[in-house]
């Protein structure tokens, strides 16, 4: 009886260093974390590009918000409207440089749990379908944002102009749709041009 039950409790363990043997090879055949390249964190070429645009239309819309604040609230000086458009560009230029930080950081697993993940999601580089779709996207949606730029630039003075007036007169459905139209050509072309430029890093500093 005795011997029976010694040998039952080796053929346990045999079966048990069996079974954690297997379960170790098969978390060693599993793909590991830094096996996909997770820097620089996908989201820089966006958010300049962005910036960019956002400096430019508040520096080309400067004059039409001083006048209609000025004219709205005669106690704001033009000095004090431009004070404060100066700041909002500091403020989104703040806000978007630690949103790239946050990014970055996340992509070597330092910040929240949802960042991180995120990290993990963006990680590795683009496989030839992908390539092929962004390269589309940043030709065509390229094409479009030129193309629709200035309207879109005049079409946003315009509708701050209808709402410092509260005159929709001067409302144009065909160019407030131009308008949209340019955003979505810019932030196809914005997201394209980033994930082709950071997988090329990527895919350069993994070889």
């Amino acid at each position: 009886m005795s011997t029976h039950t010694d040998s039952s409790t080796r053929t346990d363990r045999r079966r048990k260093s069996q079974q954690q043997h297997d379960r170790q090879s098969q978390h060693d055949r599993r793909p590991r974390r830094d096996r996909r390249p997770h820097l620089p964190a996908y989201g820089p070429i966006d958010a300049v590009l962005s910036f960019a645009v956002f400096y430019v239309f508040v520096e080309r819309a400067t004059s039409t918000v001083v006048d209609v604040l000025t004219t709205a609230v005669p106690d704001f000086s033009a000095s004090t409207v431009g004070f404060g458009l100066a700041a909002l560009l500091w403020f989104v230029l703040a806000v978007t440089l630690l949103d790239q930080l946050q990014r970055q950081l996340a992509a070597v697993g330092v910040g929240t749990q949802s960042a991180v993940a995120r990290a993990d999601r963006e990680a590795g580089t683009p496989g030839e379908t992908r390539l092929f779709a962004y390269l589309a996207g940043l030709t065509i949606g390229g094409v479009i944002a030129v193309w629709t730029f200035e309207p879109a630039v005049q079409t946003g003075i315009t509708m701050i102009q209808i709402v410092g007036t509260l005159d929709a007169t001067a409302f144009a459905f065909v160019d407030f749709l131009t308008m949209i139209v340019f955003f979505v050509g810019f932030a196809v072309t914005t997201h394209s041009l980033d994930r082709l430029v950071i997988g090329t890093v990527r895919r350069v500093i993994g070889e």
